[in-house]
């Protein structure tokens, strides 16, 4: 039946055909760069209504898949297979068969391998079926060709405004990049850089994982002297209180959904208080850092034994008589109650969740929806499966070993902030040395703690170790040695992005340190270099100087937007500039400036110009600013670190600036130096 079906269609279709001439579908082609060596085509399908085409995944007897065809070239290699758009999926009653075809548009997406170093033309075939409810067309196949175009051909020009008397390498002062950001910028965007943003890569986490950590964190809540007595006591509590098992597990539920109802609101506050963007500001805002360190500085010292952090009385009290109240009201205020009574040690890990998130809405309202979850658990859990109980560890004296280690590890994550805003503000009292010894003496006195070598007042007796205390004390112990080569010089790359950097350490403030360069040069430009990252000579926030000087060595210069609180800037540096052949290349190849975003150091006030960033006007005041809006404006991009390679007139010598999304793929990073500076070689030696 099938087949007689498909010939009636096809027969029906060549008399339609040859009374007149259809095409109800129209393709368009076109490629996307994805990275330097991969590109995808895409074929983009427009389907007339009433009509509609076929998946290339339809078989058996029913109707014709649609088929795309490359043709085989030494130029590329395909990458997987032929993708296309979902589609819809019916029962077809003239085929007696279940198809999946498209209707109005489809999209089929082929990803392609670049072999060569030049431009070529790409070929192929496809076909397809085309339906109507009573119709049916068989187009012949089509033959298609594209152009894929190298970006080491183009040759992006970008002409910088000239002044007079003023040569077009000079770093051009607040007035002149504002004319740049209208005469060059356009011609300095690159297609395969992001969108500008004000987020970085290390801030893109998705919803899923900030659930999860909110779970953790949770989770991890429950094992601490005010909250773990009181699991069994409210699950009791419940169980008394009802006749019947399913009455109990009733209100055990509605207890957890009040609990991450409540924790969910906190979230939505939190975002609603700091506004749309400020939590982003987190990562590089000295104030921010400095608040946070303070914030978890006294969650530390608590967690010790020091004082406990209480919410007023008046509000437990307030809330405690409104949980008298029968129904899903006085369920709903036992759960505020214990959040409150709780909040002395919940506290620490909503302070650690509000700094882990970045995002105005989605993360501070997935993330504190997850620690809801996780802390709500084991009351719906225990409460379904009471027997569960009697397994549970007895409250003790190992509670408050938990609370102290706790406390232990507050006080070494809030030195993660206070160096932070040491790095911004420059201060240098927060050296890699001393934040190296503070950690190190930290964790050792944890393992210290766990082996049970010294006790604070609030601690009990204990005659033995525990295997979990052994192992963890084995941990801290381990952490801590691995840290002491770093006092000497170690690179540390575990580290990488936590602790401050090589170059902020006191040993690397040697004048003979990091890779020779000339001592001399016609205008004395080399003494302004300093040592910047493994040992580079670098210029340091003097973008005029350093292109004077990659006009006298005749060398393209390397823009390195940078900041002294980028934790991704940092691995960067660690992992991929460490590799031979890349800092080989970045030693004797390259001239090198790092411009730091987040620097404080104010301009003079000659210097410092309202300019209009985004939808706003801001003064530029420091030179983290000046920078800041240099890249936005010049290559269209806010986030760091971010990589661009321009010779003496300020052109672009690749077709696209790197950021750490692509960059931290060495023989990419490598690949992009390489190209830059044979493009430079072919222009101007």
């Amino acid at each position: 039946m099938k087949k007689i079906a498909c010939l009636f269609f096809v027969l029906f279709s060549f008399f339609i055909q040859a009374q007149e001439q259809i095409n109800p579908v129209s393709i368009k082609i076109e490629s996307k760069k994805v990275s330097d060596t991969e590109y995808d085509l895409v074929f983009h399908a427009t389907i007339e209504d009433t009509w509609h085409m076929y998946s290339i995944t339809q078989s058996g007897d029913g109707p014709q898949p649609t088929r795309i065809e490359f043709t085989p070239s030494s130029d590329y290699e395909l990458i997987g297979k032929l993708k296309e758009s979902k589609p819809i999926e019916e029962m077809d009653k003239v085929f007696d068969m279940q198809v999946a075809f498209f209707n109005k548009k489809a999209t089929f997406t082929q990803r392609i391998k670049v072999k060569t170093q030049k431009s070529f033309s790409l070929s192929g075939k496809y076909e397809y079926q085309a339906c109507t409810d009573v119709k049916c067309i068989f187009p012949p196949p089509k033959k298609f060709s594209i152009e894929i175009v190298i970006a080491s051909e183009k040759k992006t020009e970008v002409e910088s405004p000239k002044q007079e008397n003023q040569t077009p390498t000079v770093l051009p002062d607040t007035q002149q990049v504002e004319k740049q950001a209208v005469v060059s910028q356009p011609r300095a965007t690159v297609q395969a850089a992001p969108q500008p943003a004000s987020k970085s890569a290390e801030e893109q986490t998705p919803w899923w994982l900030v659930f999860l950590k909110g779970i953790g964190f949770g989770l991890a809540a429950l094992i601490t002297p005010c909250v773990f007595p009181m699991i069994p006591m409210n699950v009791s509590f419940f169980l008394k209180r009802n006749k019947t098992r399913g009455g109990a597990i009733k209100e055990a539920l509605l207890f957890m959904l009040s609990i991450i109802f409540i924790y969910t609101a906190l979230g939505l506050i939190i975002t609603a208080a700091f506004g749309e963007t400020a939590l982003n500001s987190i990562a590089s805002s000295a104030v921010f850092n400095l608040i946070f360190f303070g914030l978890l500085l006294i969650f530390g010292i608590s967690f010790l034994g020091a004082f406990e952090i209480v919410l007023p009385t008046s509000w437990l009290n307030k809330v405690d008589a409104q949980s008298d109240r029968g129904g899903f009201l006085g369920i709903f205020f036992m759960a505020l109650a214990l959040a409150i009574v709780s909040f002395s040690c919940t506290g620490i890990f909503l302070g650690n969740l509000i700094t882990g998130v970045k995002n105005s809405f989605i993360e501070p309202f997935f993330g504190f929806a997850g620690f809801g979850l996780g802390f709500s658990i084991p009351f719906g859990l225990f409460a379904i499966v009471p027997s569960w109980l009697q397994s549970m560890p007895k409250s003790g004296g190992w509670l408050n070993t938990v609370k102290v280690t706790l406390g232990l590890l507050e006080l070494a994550l809030a030195l993660k902030f206070a160096s932070n805003a040491d790095l911004v503000y420059q201060t240098n009292i927060l050296t890699r040395e001393v934040f190296l010894t503070l950690w190190i003496v930290l964790f050792a006195f944890t393992g210290i703690y766990l082996m049970g070598w010294f006790k604070l007042s609030h601690d009990s007796d204990t005659p033995y170790t525990s295997i979990p205390r052994l192992f963890f004390a084995i941990l801290a112990f381990s952490f801590s040695v691995y840290m002491i080569p770093g006092l000497w010089g170690a690179p540390l790359k575990l580290l990488s992005g936590v602790i401050p950097p090589s170059t902020y350490a006191e040993w690397n403030r040697r004048p003979e340190a990091g890779v020779s360069v000339p001592a001399t040069s016609a205008s004395g430009l080399a003494q302004k270099m300093v040592d910047g990252p493994e040992g580079l000579r670098v210029f340091d926030n003097d973008y005029e100087s350093a292109m004077q000087y990659a006009k006298e060595v005749h060398k393209p210069l390397m823009i390195d937007f940078t900041g002294h609180a980028c934790a991704n800037c940092r691995k960067m540096e660690d992992n991929v500039w460490t590799n031979p052949e890349v800092k080989a290349i970045l030693s004797n190849d390259l001239v090198i400036v790092s411009l730091f975003v987040d620097d404080r150091k104010k301009l003079p006030q000659e210097q410092q110009k309202e300019v209009q960033w985004g939808s706003d006007k801001v003064l530029l005041e420091t030179e983290g600013m000046k920078w800041g809006y240099f890249q936005l404006s010049k290559y269209n991009i806010s986030s760091q670190p971010y990589y661009v390679i321009i010779d003496e007139n300020e052109t672009l010598l690749s077709e696209n600036g790197i950021g750490y999304d692509t960059g931290k793929d060495i023989p990419v990073f490598k690949n992009w130096l390489t190209h830059a500076i044979a493009n430079y070689k072919q222009k101007h030696l």
